[in-house]
């Protein structure tokens, strides 16, 4: 037993303790023995009071002062829990906790006791109104550590997503202003060449029938290599010169673009006669703003999937709980996550066909499957395969995501669901994803599990097909 303090001081720390919420009440001798067993401790700002991973045996109560925790582990921008005292903190009876997850340091001078839990079951014996406040103190810890980590891990994910979709919408943006002002040049171009055709009514008609033709048999351009389009645009260079077209060099680039065969060309020109450098050129430019065209629509059709993906994987203007396609969610996720997956990563696709919808979380759902697959690609790097499958295993939606990366070792699979847990090095993860998938699919009454040898680490999620709200 701790040596008791001296009667003034006594009194003193059970004034002290009494401004706890958890020990207002309690009995003098109550107080008294809590304080026998109990080690004062004082702490100056900046002190470190608990240190992440040692182990948790120590109930903290702060009577006078704040700390400050964190994972130190993680950086100078890891989350950050605050605990002002009059209050109980560090480990309570009951927890499950292994390990002391947080480095807690006194910001302002600290004044606590602390209590080994060595000493937990005489106390709750003696004091059993104490015991149920320190299961309601640790069930709102509970409460406060979940939120707080579901919207750090939320904004974490945010801001990986973000930076993708930055990414992604930046390149369909890009294609779209080049092709934009590629097209002032073939307006420019037109103009031009307008002003310089000498080409009767009579020939203009035949020739525009010569193009038609030539255009119905065109086929796109697939030279194997750059210095096959060199000299393919070196031998139509020369064949504009034999002709005396002016400025030979910058048309050839586009009819050797165009893919216009050597018979195509002479059949042009037979038609074109004197005009024959202003209408091959009109030809070629006409035909490069159907390519320009192309890409234009190509570019916003896919800025368009993408925010349509962004808006179906918020479940932006829809109620909570929803009816989910889950291989839409999938897809859904899939598009989203292009970008960290189009380096060398192949998808395969197995999707159960008719799969019923299930009532779910929708926009949370979307979030287990963002965890798993960045989890994934993690694991694989810039190179691997990635494969989805869905079943339907009687009441269950079963959803298994597999990667062939390197396996988690055997001795940390069964923590790899643990809060602050992670296997990547540090400021590289927050180790709250697979707690957040844990958390997430078993509040739908769902199960997740892993399998994982070396080449092959398959997540299963399996997800009720009706899940209460």
């Amino acid at each position: 037993m701790t040596e008791m303090p001296d009667k003034a001081h006594t009194e003193s720390l059970i004034a002290g303790l009494r401004k706890v919420p958890a020990f207002a009440d309690l009995s003098q001798d109550d107080l008294e023995w809590f304080i026998g067993h109990a080690k004062e401790r004082r702490a100056k700002p900046g002190e470190a009071v608990t240190v992440e991973d040692s182990p948790a045996e120590l109930m903290l109560v702060l009577l006078e002062g704040e700390i400050r925790g964190r994972r130190e582990a993680d950086g100078p921008d890891s989350q950050t829990y605050t605990v002002q005292g009059p209050a109980v903190s560090g480990y309570l009876p009951f927890s499950r906790m292994k390990k002391v997850p947080l480095t807690a340091r006194a910001v302002t001078p600290l004044h606590a006791l602390t209590l080994h839990s060595s000493h937990f079951p005489e106390m709750l014996h003696r004091m059993p109104v104490l015991a149920q406040r320190l299961v309601g103190v640790l069930t709102d810890r509970v409460r406060s550590f979940t939120l707080v980590s579901q919207e750090r891990e939320k904004l974490a994910a945010l801001g990986k997503l973000s930076a993708g979709l930055a990414h992604e919408l930046n390149n369909p943006s890009a294609a779209a202003r080049r092709s934009a002002g590629a097209l002032r040049d073939c307006l420019a171009r037109l103009r031009q060449v307008g002003r310089s055709s000498t080409i009767g009514p009579q020939d203009c008609a035949m020739l525009a029938k010569r193009e038609e033709e030539i255009r119905a048999a065109l086929k796109p351009a697939q030279f194997k290599d750059e210095f096959e389009r060199v000299e393919r645009e070196e031998a139509i260079q020369g064949w504009l010169e034999d002709r005396k077209v002016p400025e030979a060099w910058k048309l050839a680039p586009l009819l050797a673009e165009a893919n216009l065969t050597d018979a195509q060309l002479a059949s042009f020109a037979a038609t074109a006669g004197a005009s024959l450098g202003p209408e091959l050129t009109r030809f070629a430019t006409l035909l490069e703003m159907e390519r320009i065209a192309d890409d234009l629509e190509h570019s916003t059709t896919r800025i368009s999937d993408l925010i349509k993906a962004i808006k179906e994987y918020s479940y932006m203007d829809q109620a909570k709980l929803q009816e989910v396609d889950v291989t839409k969610s999938l897809e859904t996720t899939l598009t989203i996550m292009h970008h960290k997956l189009k380096r060398g990563i192949a998808v395969t696709r197995n999707y159960a066909p008719d799969l019923p919808k299930i009532m779910a979380y929708g926009s949370e759902l979307n979030q287990v499957w963002t965890n798993l697959i960045d989890n994934a690609a993690d694991a694989m790097g810039d190179n691997g395969k990635l494969r989805i499958r869905t079943a339907r295993e009687n009441d269950f939606i079963l959803v298994e995501i597999a990667d062939n990366g390197p396996g988690i070792p055997p001795d940390v699979k069964s923590r790899i669901f643990e809060p602050f847990f992670t296997t990547k090095g540090v400021g590289e993860g927050t180790g709250l994803g697979l707690d957040f998938v844990y958390r997430i699919v078993t509040g739908m009454h769902g199960q997740v599990s892993v399998d994982s040898v070396p080449g092959d680490t398959r997540f299963a999620v399996r997800i009720p097909i009706q899940v209460s709200g």
